[in-house]
């Protein structure tokens, strides 16, 4: 189905030299989004790591998103939070 490309320190490729010499397959970047209170972001993290999908340093450190002029803002509300992770896969 997928292969997942994850470069190492000196950016080279982690795929097995036959993954890489596969003429059709191209790398192309792929970027989630987490939009929730920071509770929901951190369990869907650790569901994702847990299944083998992306380790939670890969993910970016939550960020505070600005209410929108929809959202009403009130006090006692919880904050909503983004965090974003990039990966790159290799589509066939």
């Amino acid at each position: 189905m997928f292969e997942y490309l994850e470069p190492d320190a000196s950016g080279a490729s982690n795929l097995p030299p036959s993954s890489r010499s596969t003429p059709q397959a191209r790398p192309e970047r792929l970027r989630h989004m987490l939009y929730g209170s920071l509770a929901a972001i951190d369990r869907t993290i650790k569901i994702l790591h847990a299944l083998g999908y992306a380790d939670p340093n890969d993910w970016s450190d939550p960020i505070p998103v600005p209410p929108t002029s929809t959202e009403s803002g009130h006090p006692g509300e919880s904050q909503t939070w983004m965090a974003i992770l990039t990966k790159t896969v290799f589509i066939e």
